[in-house]
């Protein structure tokens, strides 16, 4: 199976607002790992059910590593998103985040090379003067991701290709 790419994939959402600053927003935010076949929940009441990649005679029903290390590259850009828009007093009311991951296998030592995050982010403004502009944005999604352990406990590539919406 030499030139080989595995792809990881996972979902993040969460719905709250950060408009009453950081000590008041709840983190709680959902995620799962998706595959071809549909959704695989993270956790049960029992804890992690992990294995394998089934490409690796893994149970695709279940996590793997590989998945978790994308989940945590997406969960961690989240909550330092939020942190500082939360500070800022810019109201986040949603958030939601495609991320993929990328493990060639011709690329030794095997290893998640890249991680590309699509966090969607819906921001309420009472009016056009307290929208945040596109460049507003791009500026948050920088320093979350200078803010983010994880981003920065990895040597892989981590790229942030976001998007956003204003409502009123």
């Amino acid at each position: 199976m030499a030139g080989a790419v595995h792809r990881y994939r996972t979902r993040l959402e969460w719905v709250g607002s950060t408009a009453l600053g950081y000590d008041h927003y709840d983190r709680g935010h959902r995620l799962w790992a998706v595959t071809d076949t549909g959704p695989v929940a993270p956790a049960g009441p029992d804890g992690l059910h992990l294995s394998s990649d089934p490409t690796f005679l893994g149970d695709p029903a279940r996590l793997n590593p590989e998945q978790l290390l994308v989940a945590a590259a997406s969960s961690c850009h989240f909550l330092s998103f939020v942190a500082i828009a939360a500070r800022r007093r810019l109201d986040v009311v949603a958030y939601a985040d495609d991320a993929d991951g990328e493990m060639p296998e011709d690329d030794r030592p095997m290893r998640i090379t890249r991680v590309v995050l699509h966090p969607q982010v819906t921001f309420r403004a009472t009016d056009a003067a307290s929208a945040p502009t596109a460049d507003a944005v791009a500026t948050l999604h920088h320093k979350a991701h200078q803010l983010c352990f994880v981003a920065n406990s990895l040597t892989s590539e981590i790229l942030v290709e976001p998007s956003s919406t204003v409502v009123g």
